[in-house]
């Protein structure tokens, strides 16, 4: 059984997010909340399912990197969604949804987490977090979305969490940040409440009307980055994302964009461009 109470995950929630909420499960143990809803019937469109571990025993992010931490000192929280048309900016859902994310700890008086292009949360120059978002398949109309949400909540020295360690100092915990602490309840309930109204914002206007406020929290921005995608590698300056959420990077030979690859070092360098 959960340590988390279902009743309390679900008293920050909105009478909007309630009526979209097929399902919320709890977890005490599980392999992967990601991989539990991605073999779970979809929800209808508009409609989602939640999934919350105290522990995952095989958790996974980006590049199928593993994010272990010890039981209770995390939250473990996939929620799927079913789009009715598939958002021509798909590739750029997980973007929006760090901003939901950063919108959740905000409400919650948590000060001080950035983002990272493409999928984490960052505190302390430290990875506080990550986003996997994979597409659930055999959709014939829409798609389903399912968004995995890994938020460490104490760091022991022994956590696995799959961090780039060129650009990370190591994990870092809310306990570091957090004035005080939420419960677990609130913390998952307010996290999924942002996440809802980020899907429901994204379904209607795509990454636009996320794009201001990713940048406004952008941790990369001005910093020498090395970039490693599947042929080469890319030297230069985060200089933001574009309109489509692709990472440009200022270059010895110009600005250039970067749809798909790997931040594997990150500098404090000289001058911020803003």
């Amino acid at each position: 059984m959960s340590r988390l109470d279902a009743s309390a995950v679900r008293r920050p929630l909105s009478d909007y997010t309630i009526a979209k909420l097929d399902a919320l499960e709890l977890f005490d143990e599980i392999a992967s909340t990601n991989s539990y809803l991605l073999s779970s019937p979809a929800p209808a469109a508009g409609r989602c399912r939640v999934a919350i571990a105290d522990h995952q025993t095989a958790g996974r992010g980006r590049h199928d990197k593993r994010w272990i931490s010890h039981p209770g000192d995390a939250l473990c929280l996939s929620l799927a969604y079913t789009f009715a048309k598939t958002p021509r900016d798909l590739s750029a859902l997980t973007l929006a949804l760090g901003v939901g994310v950063l919108g959740a700890l905000q409400g919650l008086s948590v000060a001080g987490a950035r983002l990272k292009w493409p999928n984490d949360i960052v505190a302390l120059d430290s990875k506080l977090g990550g986003i996997l978002t994979e597409v659930q398949s055999g959709q014939a109309d829409g798609v389903t979305v399912v968004a995995g949400i890994g938020l460490n909540v104490c760091v022991l020295d022994s956590v696995e969490f799959g961090a780039e360690s060129d650009w990370a100092h190591g994990p870092v915990g809310l306990n570091s940040i957090a004035d005080e602490m939420p419960s677990g309840e609130l913390l998952a309930g307010t996290v999924i409440e942002n996440l809802c109204v980020a899907l429901s914002g994204f379904e209607l206007s795509g990454l636009s009307a996320f794009r201001d406020a990713w940048q406004k929290h952008d941790w990369l921005l001005g910093r020498d980055i090395v970039v490693d995608m599947a042929d080469r590698q890319i030297f230069g300056v985060a200089a933001g994302i574009d309109l489509d959420g692709a990472l440009l990077v200022e270059t010895p030979g110009g600005l250039t964009r970067v749809v798909s690859g790997s931040i594997v070092l990150a500098g404090t360098a000289g001058a911020r461009r803003r």
